[in-house]
């Protein structure tokens, strides 16, 4: 048992130490010697765990999803309506991914071109998916106007969240995504919301990037 637990978090150090060079230096400029050195493991632990760089770049995607589909249920399951749901999973993964290279990571290689192995969905896929669901859900609570195309809305939704983050990454720090998350929002929200509810989820939003901006 104490073996199986250090080959877990061997293989959990080598897939932060590639998503850490992936995020910062780009997928087609690390190697797999720049991984072991940063790791601080030797080439036989890392190739016990990954035979190639796909694999941990796949793995880096799988961990992305695993995520983030995480903090869809968490967000979900609280009461919460459907648009603070998604309000909240936004600014969720805004803030953790101030904390955690994985999800930094993965947004880089999804942009990059990389795609992950099936089963496995395409990052923006997902998360049009997830998207979709919550708007409908939205709309089916009056937050939001009735008249609404939700493919539109929930692609320009994950495209403006998206490029925020991508236009981010090289202008300011990470820890600055709470508030351009909140500024999309308070965009999104005058565009959507009814006005007799506007007012609540512009308040939601100064209060969530309160809560949940990096200390």
């Amino acid at each position: 048992m104490a073996r199986q637990v250090r080959a877990e978090q061997t293989r959990a150090t080598i897939i932060t130490a590639a998503a850490d060079l992936f995020d910062r230096q780009g997928y087609e400029s690390t190697s797999l010697s720049d991984i072991v050195e940063h790791a601080r493991v030797t080439k036989g632990a890392l190739y016990f765990h990954f035979a190639a760089k796909e694999d941990l770049a796949h793995a880096i995607l799988e961990g992305q999803s695993a995520t983030c589909r995480r903090l869809a249920r968490d967000t979900g399951i609280r009461g919460h309506t459907s648009l603070e749901a998604l309000m909240r999973l936004t600014f969720c993964i805004a803030r953790m991914s101030a904390e955690d290279p994985v999800l930094r990571a993965g947004l880089r290689l999804a942009t990059g071109g990389t795609r992950p192995r099936p089963p496995l969905s395409h990052p923006f896929t997902e998360w049009l998916d997830i998207v979709t669901a919550r708007l409908l859900g939205a709309v089916q609570e009056a937050d939001v106007h009735p008249d609404v195309d939700i493919d539109v809305v929930a692609h320009s939704l994950v495209c403006f969240f998206v490029g925020t983050r991508v236009v981010g990454r090289s202008r300011e720090s990470v820890a600055r995504q709470p508030r351009r998350t909140a500024e999309m929002w308070q965009i999104l929200i005058r565009g959507l919301v009814p006005v007799t509810r506007r007012a609540r989820y512009l308040s939601l939003a100064a209060r969530l990037e309160r809560e949940i901006a990096p200390v």
